[in-house]
């Protein structure tokens, strides 16, 4: 998982020119943060580089982190523009405190974490990221591993079953998976806009829904082939371990099973909540994070109205205490129990 906001028209100035994507709850995300000159602030979604841009025009040195090769390459003008304060690193965020030690950081000031694809990823049809632009079907962010033509031609049923009801929140799961594995009998399911017109063609469109019969199952794909959950998971442990005390952690995410993730955390390490059954209790009952503000927050009217993805945009964030870091437990999460494990390499799809 690795991308920067996006989403409403216009590229505001900054630090690096214009940025090709205004970054969705900029405006929240930077009074959550609070960047000063001194400080350094660890982007672990860089993206097309909105949050980072934004950062250093507050006077913050940042590290700024994605997987995807595409927004590394997309990312060198920010970086040689800003007179060294900013090193942007190929790598996944879930390793974002051993990213920040290999440069000589031993703690930051900052974290913020933009969850999902990026804009700019789906606009790219070559991306397969969306059915909107047909593509092959592929969804990699890192550009690498098995694609989503892999995964919906050799998974068995009961796995897409779970991909698409756990993962993508799908209620008819049982019959799109039905469908692919008949499909694909007579050949490859290769193209996002195939699949797309199969899941429409079995469940057809709900009375009421604006949204595409393909969107949740598409999500749930997306979300299994870059290990989204764990990585966001694996990333707030690393945030923790990472930030100073008084280091700020802001997190924005766009559907609920993110929010979520990142609610059970704040709870756990707030001293909210019980804390895991495989902690000791005196542990689990030290809080490791403030919380100023316990509810999400939500994008203002006036950016949902010009930027749809804002709509479901949900911002939760943290400051940092003086408490030892905790051991990370993902138990805490309760996430879906799937692994690539289950779609056999050796049946990669070319």
């Amino acid at each position: 998982m690795t991308d920067g906001g996006e989403g409403a028209s216009g590229a505001p100035q900054t630090a690096g020119g214009p940025v090709r994507h205004v970054p969705v709850m900029l405006d929240e995300v930077l009074d959550c943060l609070n960047p000063v000159s001194g400080e350094t602030i660890i982007d672990g979604t860089f993206g097309a580089g909105g949050y980072s841009a934004a950062i250093l025009d507050r006077g913050a040195d940042v590290i700024a982190i994605d997987r995807d090769p595409d927004a590394i390459a997309g990312g060198a003008a920010l970086v040689g523009a800003s007179g060294g304060k900013l090193a942007l690193v190929a790598g996944e965020f879930a390793e974002l405190d051993a990213i920040a030690r290999s440069r000589g950081y031993d703690a930051v000031d900052g974290v913020v974490l933009d969850i999902g694809v990026s804009s700019m990823q789906l606009d790219e049809a070559e991306r397969g990221f969306s059915f909107r632009h047909d593509g092959p079907l592929d969804m990699r962010m890192g550009q690498a591993g098995l694609s989503a033509a892999d995964v919906v031609n050799h998974a068995d049923q009961a796995t897409l079953t779970r991909i698409f009801g756990l993962l993508g929140e799908e209620r008819q799961a049982p019959r799109i998976s039905g469908a692919i594995v008949k499909a694909r009998a007579a050949g490859p399911i290769m193209r996002t806009g195939e699949l797309a017109r199969l899941i429409e063609s079995t469940i057809g469109k709900r009375p009421g829904e604006r949204i595409h019969p393909a969107t949740r199952a598409f999500q749930g794909l997306r979300i299994f082939i870059n290990g989204e959950l764990e990585q966001l998971a694996e990333g707030l442990f690393a945030a923790e371990r990472i930030l100073k005390p008084g280091g700020r952690l802001v997190v924005v995410t766009f559907h609920s099973l993110e929010d979520r993730i990142v609610k059970r955390f704040f709870q756990d390490r707030a001293g909210k909540a019980a804390g895991s059954r495989h902690l000791p209790q005196t542990e689990a009952a030290v809080p490791v994070f403030d919380q100023p503000q316990r509810a999400a927050i939500a994008a203002s009217e006036a950016e949902a109205a010009a930027n749809p993805r804002a709509r479901s945009a949900k911002l939760r964030w943290g400051v940092r205490t003086r408490a030892p870091a905790r051991k990370g437990d993902t138990a805490i999460f309760k996430l879906p129990r799937l692994s690539m494990e289950q779609v056999k390499p050796r049946a990669q799809t070319r």
